[in-house]
Order: C-alpha cells, then sequence, then structure tokens
C-alpha cells in the first residue's frame, strides 16, 4: 500500500502527464488527477492526501481558489501545496505563497526539481 498520496490539478492533460511520470519515480506515492480547481476540490473532500500540486490558470476554479479553500477546510488545513505554473511573476507568487501555498514551481518543470520539491515535502529521504 502507498504510504503517500498525491493530488494532481491541472486542466492540461500533457502537464499532468508530465507531474505524474516524474512522481511514478517515488516508491510508496499513490498519484490522483483532477483536471480542474472544482474537480481537485470534489476529490480531497472525498479523500485524504498528504500532498496537493495545483496549477494556476484553470478553467471554473484556478489553483489560488483552490488553495484557499484546502487552507480554510479544517481537515486539510496542514496538507502541503506546490503551485506549478506558467506565471512567474513575482507578484503571483507572493500572493499563493500568502494563500497558503508551500512551493512555487514556473514551468516549463523540471522533473528532478518536483521530485526535490515533493520530497522535501513529504520528508522522503
Amino acid at each position: 500500500m502507498s504510504k503517500f498520496k498525491v493530488l494532481v490539478v491541472d486542466d492540461s492533460p500533457t502537464m499532468r502527464q508530465l507531474i505524474v511520470f516524474a512522481l511514478k519515480r517515488l516508491r510508496d506515492v499513490s498519484i490522483t488527477e483532477a483536471n480542474d480547481g472544482v474537480d481537485g476540490l470534489k476529490k480531497i473532500s472525498a479523500d485524504k492526501f498528504d500532498l496537493v500540486l495545483t496549477d494556476i490558470n484553470m478553467p471554473v476554479m484556478d489553483g489560488l481558489k483552490l488553495v484557499s479553500l484546502i487552507r480554510s477546510d479544517a481537515t486539510h488545513k496542514d496538507v502541503p501545496i506546490v503551485v506549478i505554473t506558467t506565471e512567474g511573476g513575482l507578484e503571483d507568487k507572493n500572493r499563493a505563497i500568502a494563500l497558503g501555498a508551500n512551493s512555487y514551481i514556473t514551468k516549463p518543470i523540471q522533473a528532478n526539481h518536483v521530485l526535490t520539491v515533493v520530497k522535501d515535502l513529504l520528508a522522503i529521504t
């Protein structure tokens, strides 16, 4: 059985595939995918996750709204959140961190960088 459950929220199937592909290198990690913030919120409401990776720019509900909703939910308020986005501006980064994101990665992603951040947040050696 997997030790860690990770939720990947991104409206781009290609981007989700890239992230999932990188995460599959880690043992003891099971991955759930969501295609937008609403889908992500549904999945986090139905299950417990150890880590959430989310995009910012998505239809229906963006990643920042998702971050703030996760942080305002007592059950999930301590779940580490990594924002992965094309928005490289300092203002966007500061806003994501202020809302409760633990880390911020700009696209194009480097699989090794994503793995380093995930390992740090999950304390995987």
